[in-house]
């Protein structure tokens, strides 16, 4: 794929990702979404690992995962945490990142599942904001919160995965938080090169728009990886834009039910079906989860 090398080298926007293949990441599952929402949820440890399974044969490389209850409850449980963990090795080799974000939930509840099972990438959210969604067939705004993430909390989770051997993903829902990397470099408590999460359509941070997506990419360190996240139906224009301009893209249940014919999906694997396929049309191929280790960077 010379043709396919030679143009994102020439683009910036493509940073230390590779030219060449797209590491598609998984959402399985979330911690807000219900099967009363979306049927095909998974909420046990083996309902959680046959998804992973069926993600990476579609050509996911990276399985991002919230545990739940068999009930479907968000739970922070070192002993669900290390039955996914164990669960989703014994079917696959994709990439384990475990979720550390939660609303109201103690820094050492979600600290110690990461410690204690090790997964090979864990998620950190880079700063407070609101958080909501909202429907124009109600007068109310659905999930009306307030997502604390203040720098000592963020410090001491990243102090934590260092220790552990974790690989963190840096999840950015506004450009202020790509902005909180630097005191954070600057300590030394994060280290360059690191995977950039750009989560964008959440309502309180920055609108779903390419534009935006380009402006955030801009504010990167050079060697950074970085994917996009576009919620809800966003998720498609940008993934599409992402996947053109050298990035990687995350998709799955946990940020989207649909496909991009507007039909639910009815797995995980088939939103991963769809995003290979549009990854395929720019001239770039879905990456295997060892080639994706070598990209972010993650010590198997």
């Amino acid at each position: 794929m010379t043709g396919t090398t030679d143009f994102y080298a020439r683009q910036a926007s493509t940073k230390g990702n590779d030219p060449e293949t797209v590491v598609v990441s998984a959402a399985l599952t979330g911690a807000l979404t219900t099967r009363e929402q979306c049927p095909a949820i998974p909420y046990t440890p083996t309902e959680i690992a046959e998804e992973a399974a069926a993600a990476r044969e579609a050509g996911a490389a990276v399985a991002h995962i919230h545990a739940r209850t068999a009930e479907g409850a968000p739970t922070f449980d070192v002993d669900t945490y290390q039955e996914i963990h164990d669960a989703v090795r014994d079917r696959t080799d994709i990439v384990l990142n475990f979720s550390t974000g939660a609303i109201d939930v103690p820094l050492e509840d979600r600290l110690e599942y990461v410690q204690s099972v090790g997964p090979e990438v864990a998620a950190l959210n880079m700063g407070s904001m609101n958080y909501a969604k909202y429907s124009d067939s109600r007068e109310d705004y659905v999930f009306d919160m307030i997502f604390e993430n203040p720098f000592s909390e963020i410090r001491d989770l990243l102090a934590g995965m260092n220790e552990a051997g974790v690989t963190p993903e840096l999840e950015c829902f506004d450009t202020g938080h790509v902005g909180n990397t630097r005191p954070l470099l600057k300590e030394g408590v994060l280290e360059r090169p690191f995977h950039v999460s750009l989560i964008m359509g959440v309502l309180g941070g920055i609108p779903a728009t390419v534009e935006n997506l380009v402006h955030q990419v801009r504010q990167l360190p050079d060697d950074s990886t970085w994917q996009v996240i576009g919620i809800s139906q966003d998720q498609w224009p940008l993934a599409s834009a992402a996947a053109a301009m050298g990035g990687n893209v995350r998709v799955g249940l946990e940020d989207n039910f649909y496909r991009p014919n507007g039909e639910m999906a009815e797995s995980n694997a088939e939103l991963v079906e769809d995003a290979v396929e549009l990854v395929r049309t720019v001239g770039r191929e879905p990456a295997t989860p060892d080639e994706a280790r070598e990209i972010l960077g993650v010590e198997r």
